[in-house]
């Protein structure tokens, strides 16, 4: 299968990798222009369980190249899904298929915006990876991968996605309630990624103090309530769900996180920013998702 992704930081390279290890043609799309000289000339480096192993992957910085992809995977952060749809339609052939499984709220609906919504797949993955340097990811943790058509209607085509991602070791279900996911995924983004950006903790030290935790199950109430005004009914447990995920990545830090950590920009808009925004429309009160995103808003402004 032809497939280009749009996106090759830590998440967009580390699926390539593992696709084009198993024999699917794949190109990577990205600007930054160190880490795709690197990888076209030595490589991209996957480093896991202290090895490092260099696959041979073709990687490019112009975002206006052409192609004709039976796939295109998006990993670029939600402050570009607009611009990576724009690309991903000049990406695709006649019955190519897009597939977004980034962080956040609105990145499907941007893409069905440019792209016919019969073509768009959600999604979300419990893989983690970081990016070590240009041409250098490690894997950082192994989980399964939930997609789904975007659309009511169905595909044939999300079984054999299915089937390539499984062969090449991406364990892989299809979700028909894709909606739910999505939204499942942002309340554990919403509960994690914000406090621990703005307190500079990894992820397990959310569980140490008591103030910590009443501020991330209050954050997730919140979310919960808004979910629920918008016809999503989320596990009355998903507060201890989002401990769980964090105890699971303790030494890790937030993809949010490293984005402090390094001044860039964050996707607070379209996680604890996305639950202010819904909660405005039903006239619901959102004190801490309120509080959070203004504090990272202001940090990030002044970077």
């Amino acid at each position: 299968m032809d497939i280009t992704i749009i996106g090759a930081g830590a998440m967009g390279s580390l699926f390539g990798s593992l696709l084009a290890q198993s024999g699917q043609n794949v190109l990577l799309m990205d600007i930054w222009e160190d880490h795709v000289n690197a990888i076209n000339s030595q490589g991209l480096g996957v480093e896991f369980e202290g090895k490092t192993t260099r696959i041979n992957i073709t990687a490019s910085s112009n975002m206006q190249e052409p192609c004709k992809s039976d796939l295109v995977i998006i990993f670029v952060k939600s402050t570009q899904t607009k611009q990576a749809a724009e690309q991903a339609l000049r990406c695709l052939n006649n019955e190519g298929l897009v597939l977004t499984l980034q962080n956040g709220m609105g990145n499907a609906d941007k893409i069905a915006k440019k792209v016919h919504p019969d073509r768009v797949i959600a999604g979300t993955t419990s893989h983690g990876a970081t990016l070590l340097g240009p041409g250098l990811i490690r894997h950082a943790g192994i989980g399964p991968t939930l997609i789904g058509m975007w659309s009511k209607n169905t595909s044939a085509r999300l079984a054999s996605i299915k089937d390539m991602f499984c062969n090449a070791g991406i364990d892989t279900q299809i979700e028909e309630n894709i909606h739910k996911i999505i939204w499942k995924k942002l309340i554990i983004n919403v509960g994690i990624n914000a406090i621990t950006a703005l307190t500079g903790i990894k992820n397990g030290k959310i569980l140490d103090t008591p103030p910590t935790g009443v501020l991330v199950r209050t954050a997730v109430k919140e979310a919960c309530d808004v979910a629920l005004a918008h016809g999503v009914n989320l596990p009355d447990d998903i507060a201890e769900q989002v401990f769980a995920i964090a105890r699971a990545t303790g030494p890790n830090r937030s993809s949010m996180g490293q984005d402090v950590d390094h001044k860039r920009l964050t996707e607070i808009d379209a996680i604890n920013g996305a639950i202010v925004s819904m909660a405005q429309k039903k006239s619901i009160p959102v004190p801490v998702n309120h509080t959070l995103t203004a504090l990272i808003q202001t940090l990030q402004k002044n970077f």
